[in-house]
């Protein structure tokens, strides 16, 4: 039987309710929200209503309205990171970011003169205060934070980086596209100012859903302007919420999805999932530690880490292991960069990549016990690609 540890790149498999309810989306109602006033229209954009109150009562997000859907969170990020950050200003942000935020950031510093200070280290949770004050000028506009590492696994520390944001009266950017379903996230406990969540990961939903919460205090300019079947007689976009940032047709079927995917976590609980993660990490950090030659790139705690990790075995290149592991033992893995360049050149892995494991709520022990298994012969045998 196949054993799927790519969670990270996206939650694999989902939840029956969630392709039950996209399913019935299909189906039986099948048209656009927000486009008419007949009865399918009117369900539809119901059920696009209820994935807002979903996420709000996962978020602990009072206005919903101030959640913006978008195609994934690169989207979401890009809204933020470009809609926000003025000319020649200054972002702090952390080592090990996805270039979901790095890319955009490297365009504003070429097109805008914005300048950027990176923080952290991506094998270690940790970021404290000193960082921050050091990285901190006069002209610091925003703060991002990726919540977890999608190469370490690493957890950030919201709650230092939420009041450091208060105190100096700068607003916070949480990319949660590792944790957002995995771990608790509380906008107004943690003081996050905008959250770029995606829906295909630990949300449990489709891909080509995602979306970004702006606080009330935000002001964000909007990536694209179109339709969005309100004020139609206005030249220019709305103003309110969410129109304002859903230009043209939303995803309504993957939104089915999400608000199902959403509903089976708030039923599970957050908390019984962290736990058994945490009860997959430790054994995964375990078997992994029992390996000769296999190095580690994760902290070392599961406590500290969200279910990712990432190693390499002696001199086997990565991509040569993830093929075998797939081709001989029917193990899914991911390797290379993993889109995180940066977190690599921390780590002096840039020229190789990693190896990455990322198990999810529907992994076993035993799958990774079959995972250590077919590693040690690997490490025994080598690969044989180049043979």
């Amino acid at each position: 039987m196949a054993i799927y540890l790519d969670n990270a790149a996206t939650s694999y498999p989902k939840p029956d309710s969630v392709q039950k309810e996209m399913n019935n989306y299909m189906q039986n109602i099948g048209v656009n929200p927000g486009r008419g006033a007949y009865q399918r229209a009117l369900k539809a954009e119901q059920i696009v209503f209820s994935t807002r109150q979903a996420l709000g009562d996962l978020f602990n997000i009072d206005d919903v309205s101030r959640i913006v859907f978008t195609a994934n969170v690169t989207e979401a990020l890009n809204l933020a990171i470009k809609g926000f950050v003025p000319e020649k200003s200054h972002v702090i942000t952390t080592s090990f970011e996805h270039n979901a935020v790095w890319r955009p950031l490297k365009h504003l510093q070429k097109e805008k003169e914005v300048k950027i200070s990176t923080i952290g280290a991506p094998d270690r949770a940790f970021i404290d205060k000193k960082e921050l004050e050091e990285a901190h000028s006069k002209n610091t506009e925003l703060v991002i934070i990726n919540h977890a590492s999608n190469v370490t696994g690493a957890i950030a520390p919201l709650e230092t980086v939420g009041e450091f944001c208060q105190e100096k009266n700068l607003p916070l950017l949480v990319d949660s596209a590792q944790t957002a379903g995995i771990l608790p996230i509380d906008v107004q406990e943690y003081n996050i100012s905008m959250l770029g969540f995606t829906g295909h990961k630990g949300l449990l939903g489709p891909t080509g859903t995602g979306g970004l919460y702006i606080d009330s205090e935000i002001e964000l300019a909007p990536l694209k302007e179109g339709g969005t079947g309100s004020k139609s007689y206005l030249e220019r976009q709305p103003e309110d919420l969410p129109d304002r940032f859903e230009a043209g047709t939303v995803n309504s079927v993957g939104l089915a999805g999400l608000k199902s995917g959403v509903e089976y976590l708030l039923q599970r609980g957050i908390e019984e999932i962290r736990q058994h993660e945490l009860q997959l990490t430790e054994y995964l950090l375990d078997v992994l530690g029992d390996l000769q030659d296999c190095e580690i790139y994760s902290p070392l705690s599961a406590e500290d880490l969200v279910a990712v990790v990432s190693v390499n075995l002696a001199d086997i290149p990565a991509e040569e292991a993830a093929y075998v592991l797939d081709d001989v033992y029917d193990i899914m893995v991911r390797a290379g960069l993993h889109c995180s360049p940066q977190a690599h050149k921390m780590l002096g892995t840039e020229d190789r990549g990693s190896l990455r494991f990322s198990p999810g709520i529907f992994n076993s022990k035993q799958d990774i016990e079959r995972a250590g298994e077919a590693l040690k012969k690997i490490l025994q045998r080598g690969t044989g690609v180049n043979s």
